[in-house]
């Protein structure tokens, strides 16, 4: 049963303006990319409008985007269910996050002040205490913050819109293995912010590769759910 797969308070508060549809397709995607809603899991159309407190139609709508877009198999005679991803999808999205955010790490390098060099080292710091207080939650909010501002600085919108494409599906691959990274990943982000406050493009290329690549191990690697 649904409410029996869902930790208590972790069903999002529908926002209000906003097409429905649009709405109760972010909420269901916000809980399937925190594994609130884990991969092949059964998605019942009733019961998720009953906790939603929406009729099953923008439900039905939702399913059928998140379908389309991968996150959901619709099955026939069956239902809808998180979709479960296999070890080749991981490691190519992987693949492709690791080349985007290494020469984001690169630019970062040559375009980043000290304001955003010590933007960088807050949301480090803020990575460092959830991993310290175990907050899984934090910490995947706070490494997804963190890359996506070295983003930012890279000051290149084209490599910006290619990673915000993949950016949802690289925190759904990144939660079941963020206890494991632990506190390794921010000493890892720690030697990236030295290397693009000292303006050093290889030197910030080579630890973002080496990070990403660390962390497509590391799912590979990851215990059983």
């Amino acid at each position: 049963m649904l409410s029996a797969g869902l930790p208590e308070g972790t069903m999002p508060k529908l926002e209000r303006p906003g097409p429905l549809r649009e709405r109760v397709y972010e909420a269901l995607l916000q809980l399937i990319t925190t594994r609130a809603l884990r991969p092949g899991q059964h998605l019942v159309e009733s019961e998720l409008a009953q906790h939603l407190g929406v009729s099953r139609q923008p439900v039905r709508e939702a399913l059928q985007r998140l379908n389309t877009d991968g996150w959901v198999d619709l099955r026939p005679a069956q239902g809808a269910f998180v979709h479960e991803p296999t070890e080749d999808e991981a490691d190519q999205l992987l693949t492709v996050r690791t080349l985007l955010e290494a020469e984001a790490a690169r630019l970062a390098a040559v375009n980043a002040d000290a304001q955003g060099v010590a933007e960088l080292e807050e949301l480090c710091r803020r990575g460092e205490e959830a991993v310290g207080g175990d907050q899984v939650d934090a910490v995947v909010e706070a490494n997804a913050a963190f890359h996506a501002r070295v983003m930012q600085l890279a000051g290149n919108p084209v490599l910006a819109e290619l990673a915000s494409q993949v950016d949802r599906r690289v925190r759904w691959y990144y939660t079941p293995v963020a206890r494991q990274r632990g506190a390794q990943s921010w000493i890892e982000h720690r030697a990236l912010i030295a290397a693009i406050a000292d303006g050093d493009e290889a030197r910030a290329t080579a630890v973002m590769r080496e990070h990403t690549e660390h962390t497509r191990s590391s799912y590979h690697e990851r215990e059983p759910a």
